[in-house]
């Protein structure tokens, strides 16, 4: 699956997990506390990376296992922590080392995903 508009996609899964969570919601509350704790950032526990850091390597591992929405979901909060496209592009430049060409592919999406992400960052910043 490829596609054009990131944000919307990510609209798209959230409403989707919403739902999920709707019939499942002691696994999906599960999920979501290992995503806070894996997450949790280093001023509320004593932890070695930063949550853009882990942003970074949730991105990676995304392209890595050909997740569109893994990707959606971890560019924008890539964006919303701070992550600047050099930082991307560096992280993006390891996952096709280890991953080869399969994820080439994916790292052009999630490239793309990370700067429509800034696009509408900035312009909700910009008023």
């Amino acid at each position: 699956m490829t596609t054009e508009n990131w944000p919307d996609l990510a609209k798209q899964l959230s409403l989707m997990l919403r739902d999920l969570r709707a019939g499942s919601p002691e696994a999906m509350k599960a999920f979501g506390a290992l995503a806070q704790t894996a997450l949790a950032p280093k001023a509320l526990a004593p932890k070695a990376l930063d949550t853009k850091t882990k942003e970074l390597i949730a991105l990676a591992i995304g392209v890595a296992t050909r997740c569109d929405d893994c990707i959606a979901f971890h560019a924008k909060a890539a964006v919303e922590h701070g992550a600047t496209d050099a930082e991307i592009s560096e992280t993006l430049a390891m996952t096709i080392y280890m991953g080869a060409g399969p994820s080439v592919m994916y790292a052009s999406h999630a490239l793309q995903a990370f700067r429509q992400f800034a696009e509408v960052a900035k312009a909700k910043a910009d008023g």
